[in-house]
């Protein structure tokens, strides 16, 4: 239910104060440029940001906010172009990993003694490795963490009943998973998409023998941190699987139309496919459910991890930019922002509302989120040259074609890797 106008008001009085911010009238009439991403520009999540702003400008007499929704792609472009033109947008949203790119243009202001000055109970709220990510220096905090993921395993269990599978126990370990996706093939069905297709996919698998220290970049001696003796072990995993798969990629809508029509197993992804699987459930009857990707030993997951952030402009405008950005990321916006989502954020507070973590979704993500490995960490350091995510694609895709052996896959990556990196 939405609250009225002086419960809103109200509302973002008490929030603003325990943010830090002054709630004050202006000198002057300031209009703040917020660009988010498309899909929290249109429908019901359009209709929650515009509350948000409305509670902000009534406790800011002056101060206006005009939100704008951009594709992935257009957000980063015009934050880049934005830098060298001097008309960046005040407060916005991007990837984690595009962080350092951002701060290497300009786009991002250090907002690290403006936090500190926040209460110290505000910040606390946020995931305190998330916030980590943000912080290249100790003394250096470059963006808020948002709304974020951690690779889920989505299950058909049609499939996988039609294959004699019991699906009341997802398995624990990569052999119990590995043991499933082979019964569904002999079951004369796809176990799971191939998952050399894409860069978060092999993150996904890699995660099940490695972690986050043998993963990403040693950007002291720009060198990769993937570790030779695991990445072997993940390539014989895909030669494994490449008899099982449906040669579509994760990302692609011919693999969740084979989930949907009850011909694909598994599928590992986001939490962002559900409102897809939750319709499909509803329309044609789909039975699913999404669990932790298992390891390869009991109690150690898969999957990645990673956050969307918002970050603010340098420029006369950024003590407000920085009030806004911590309102819109404080533990009542998002939590609220949760519910009406169902999607994992980075404010742990939010998180632990019982409200919030009583959704099915949000308990499972909250869990797959902590054991995943960091995408692409460390982030906002250095920027990572375009031929690393290739680089990787490639080697697994070709070993994965019989090219070579998963030693030799693992061994010539992860020497182009460095060379890619040096450069």
């Amino acid at each position: 239910m939405r609250t009225n106008t002086t419960l809103r008001a109200a509302i973002a009085g008490a929030t603003l104060l325990a943010a830090g911010g002054a709630g004050a009238a202006f000198a002057q009439d300031v209009t703040l440029e917020y660009w988010v991403y498309s899909d929290f520009a249109q429908g019901d999540a359009l209709a929650m940001q515009q509350e948000f702003i409305k509670e902000f400008t009534d406790a800011h007499p002056g101060v206006k906010v005009n939100i704008t929704g951009k594709g992935d792609d257009d957000l980063t472009a015009g934050q880049v172009a934005g830098a060298a033109s001097g008309n960046l947008p005040d407060v916005f949203m991007n990837a984690q990993h595009i962080g350092a790119q951002l701060v290497e243009v300009g786009a991002l202001a250090n907002i690290y003694d403006k936090f500190m000055a926040l209460p110290e109970d505000v910040r606390n709220q946020f995931d305190k490795d998330a916030l980590a990510t943000c912080m290249p220096k100790p003394d250096e905090l470059y963006c808020l963490p948002y709304t974020g993921f951690g690779s889920l395993l989505f299950r058909n269990l049609t499939v996988l009943e039609k294959a004699g599978i019991d699906t009341t126990t997802p398995p624990t370990t990569w052999d119990e998973w590995f043991a499933q996706m082979q019964k569904v093939k002999e079951a004369g069905m796809f176990a799971i998409p191939d998952e050399t297709l894409v860069f978060n996919s092999i993150g996904e698998i890699y995660a099940t023998s490695g972690n986050s220290q043998t993963w990403g970049f040693n950007w002291d001696n720009h060198t990769t941190r993937i570790d030779e003796a695991t990445m072997t072990k993940v390539l014989q995993k895909f030669v494994d699987m490449a008899p099982l798969n449906t040669g579509t990629s994760r990302n692609d809508q011919a693999t969740k139309d084979l989930f949907i029509s009850n011909q694909l197993a598994f599928h590992t992804i986001g939490p962002w496919v559900n409102p897809t699987y939750e319709e499909a459930a509803k329309s044609s009857g789909l039975k699913y459910d999404f669990v932790l990707i298992p390891g390869d030993t009991a109690g150690k997951t898969g999957g990645v991890r990673s956050y969307e952030i918002v970050g603010v402009a340098p420029g006369p405008n950024e003590e407000v930019a920085f009030e806004f950005a911590s309102f819109i990321t404080e533990k009542t916006q998002m939590a609220r922002w949760a519910k009406l989502l169902s999607r994992y954020n980075a404010n742990a507070a939010a998180m632990a509302d019982p409200e919030v973590s009583a959704l099915p979704l949000i308990r499972v993500s909250v869990e797959a989120a902590h054991g995943a490995m960091d995408l692409a960490a460390p982030y906002f350091v250095d920027t990572m040259p375009s031929c690393y995510n290739s680089t990787v694609i490639d080697y697994a895709s070709a070993t994965t074609d019989g090219e070579y052996t998963p030693a030799e896959g693992a061994k010539e990556m992860i020497a182009e890797l460095n060379g890619c990196l040096a450069q």
